[in-house]
């Protein structure tokens, strides 16, 4: 097999972006591995500074977004990704939030799940949980996503952090099953351990060549302002009604 980059279609990439992460993964296997999942997605915890630390003599609720590149805002500067602007969003109506993105690109449930406990050093008010696409991608087991998410969430909680889920969907052509039983963990998660959700994250976004990167599975800069307008309202009830 010869690699020259992603083999995607054009019709796979207007369908929906990210799937074309999937194919990106099974590239570089075949190609001998020549892309990799971060270390800090493994099982094991990431060295103290292998993530931005909030600087506890600033003002505001502490807000942690524990995610894969989404979150992270892959090919953008730190400020263009959504949880900055979400934070520039609510501080300049008047709710400030100081904000750790905590995002790594390639990043699973399972890797996030060997993060948490290090995270949650740092004392957050609020945990933002966007994970599993990648999971998904990979076409693991969903009782095996669902249990990491419940264990991030119950840890952050335990810890005194209240919880914001953010769900995702896949593309269907991983099958309507696996699908839709995995659009509805989200959904039920939310419902079995009380936290509130965003439905989707990436409405609006998906699938729209103008608001992503030229590579089809990440948002661009206008997308994530678009992002950002989904998730603050969700954010700011959090925050203000101590959910």
């Amino acid at each position: 097999m010869t690699c020259t980059g992603l083999c995607v279609t054009r019709e796979t990439c207007r369908f929906f972006p990210f799937v074309a992460l999937l194919l990106l993964i099974a590239a570089a296997a075949a190609c001998g591995g020549a892309a990799t999942v971060p270390p800090a997605a493994s099982e094991d915890l990431p060295p103290i500074g292998a993530e931005p630390v909030a600087d506890p003599s600033d003002a505001g609720v502490l807000v942690v977004f524990l995610g894969d590149s989404l979150t992270a805002g892959y090919g953008l500067a730190e400020e263009e990704a959504f949880p900055a602007l979400v934070g520039d969003r609510l501080t300049a109506d008047g709710l400030p939030v100081r904000v750790v993105n905590a995002g790594v690109s390639g990043d699973t449930s399972a890797g996030g799940l060997s993060r948490i406990d290090w995270i949650l050093r740092q004392r957050p008010d609020v945990v933002v949980v966007e994970l599993g696409p990648n999971d998904g991608l990979r076409g693991q087991p969903l009782a095996a996503i669902e249990d990491n998410l419940r264990q991030i969430i119950q840890r952050s909680r335990r810890a005194g952090a209240r919880v914001l889920l953010v769900g995702m969907q896949l593309p269907p052509s991983l099958g309507p099953e696996y699908t839709a039983g995995f659009r509805d963990l989200y959904g039920r998660l939310a419902e079995e351990l009380d936290v509130p959700l965003v439905p989707f994250l990436l409405a609006g976004v998906a699938g729209e060549a103008d608001l992503n990167l030229a590579d089809g599975i990440h948002p661009n800069a206008r997308g994530h302002r678009r992002i950002a307008e989904t998730v603050a309202p969700y954010l700011r009830e959090v925050i203000e009604g101590g959910a």
